[in-house]
């Protein structure tokens, strides 16, 4: 299963995920320069941050709004990332939050399964129901493709619905529990399923909770540095130091513009921020 897969990368490498949120804003002049072109320019610079951390992370996410804002050659950049993190062995996360009825859900998950937008996982919104999940199961059931579907989120907006009381308990345990029943006739052999949750990484007095109550839930959590999350807080959602990936995106893609010399030791500053954002996680951990 690619759950197992996760599994071993996340304990040789450990628990960053590197978010690929990629803006224009965010790419060095030089790199605008020798490209020109939007979707080369996109996936140049996404390239390079693969190319300086795919040894030292297990997987890469993509938001992809951050492509459909420039049109088909922002998809384009979207596509060719894809492929080349699957390229050089590594996993990869679609970040599209789909959510729809189950004959559209089709089309998505042949879009982003199997199609040129083709994932390891991918990420869902569970609002409409479950069968608009499980279209997508299909694809889980072969082994070799995963999901995480919104649980608790790390925006501050979440406690607008998330925490809605709904028979004595808060909506989005309501939605776990569903979710758990479904993921648990999917485990792996490292005893985690690949059909996790998403649960942000800022707030964690209920962090023990929903760890202890999703024992088989591996969990995609973001909240990472800008949001406010440190390694402190999301070691509350890990078991021994796996069972879930921590995702930060702009603390590492942007960390080289903290530097003087950040442009010209691009790929320094972007690794270096990987390594820091690793040890403040296993530093926790080990305590």
């Amino acid at each position: 299963m690619i759950i197992d897969r996760l599994y071993r990368e996340v304990r040789e490498k450990g628990n960053v995920c590197v978010g690929l949120d990629t803006h224009l804003n965010y790419i060095p002049e030089e790199i605008k320069e020798r490209y020109q072109s939007i979707d080369e320019i996109l996936f140049q610079f996404n390239k390079r941050i693969i190319d300086n951390t795919y040894d030292i992370v297990p997987i890469f996410k993509l938001q992809i709004a951050f492509y459909e804002a420039y049109g088909l050659k922002g998809l384009e950049a979207y596509k060719r990332s894809l492929e080349y993190i699957k390229s050089i062995g590594s996993l990869s996360i679609g970040d599209i939050k789909r959510g729809d009825i189950s004959s559209t859900a089709e089309m998505y998950a042949k879009a982003h399964f199997y199609g040129e937008f083709e994932a390891d996982f991918i990420t869902l919104n569970p609002y409409m129901g479950f069968d608009s999940i499980t279209p997508y199961l299909q694809y889980v059931e072969k082994g070799n493709k995963g999901v995480f579907v919104l649980l608790r989120t790390s925006n501050p907006g979440a406690k607008d619905i998330q925490y809605l009381d709904v028979e004595g308990e808060k909506l989005y345990y309501h939605v776990g529990d569903k979710l758990n029943e479904i993921s648990s006739k999917y485990v792996g052999s490292c005893g985690y399923s690949p059909i996790g949750a998403v649960v942000g990484g800022t707030h964690i007095d209920e962090a023990k909770e929903i760890r202890d109550r999703y024992k088989n839930m591996f969990f995609l959590i973001p909240g990472y540095g800008h949001q406010g999350g440190k390694g402190k807080d999301v070691v509350m959602y890990l078991n021994d130091g796996n069972g879930g990936i921590v995702n930060s995106s702009r603390g590492i893609i942007t960390a080289f513009k903290k530097y003087e010399d950040g442009v010209e030791n691009f790929d320094k500053y972007v690794r270096q921020a990987v390594m820091e954002m690793k040890e403040d996680i296993q530093s926790e951990t080990r305590l």
